[in-house]
């Protein structure tokens, strides 16, 4: 999948793939992609409830070798 950015959070643990991903949403404009690289089992949920509060979109989350990788979309 293309995206305008990338951020990793891997090795952190709840709420700092959170916050990262709420940081970095907020230097994007609309309608950008970004990519989040986690290593917590917890961002899967995390980052959807996150998405739903903020109206920002979760386009798609997989996960490989141990790492959870999640596509948003910004409001």
């Amino acid at each position: 999948m293309q995206f305008d950015r990338q951020i990793d959070t891997r090795g952190t643990k709840c709420p700092m793939p959170v916050l990262k991903t709420k940081r970095a949403l907020a230097t994007m404009q609309q309608g950008e992609v970004l990519c989040v690289l986690a290593t917590d089992p917890a961002s899967m949920g995390d980052l959807v409830q996150f998405a739903k509060q903020t109206g920002h979109q979760i386009l798609t989350q997989e996960e490989k070798d141990g790492v959870y990788i999640h596509y948003l979309k910004h409001k």
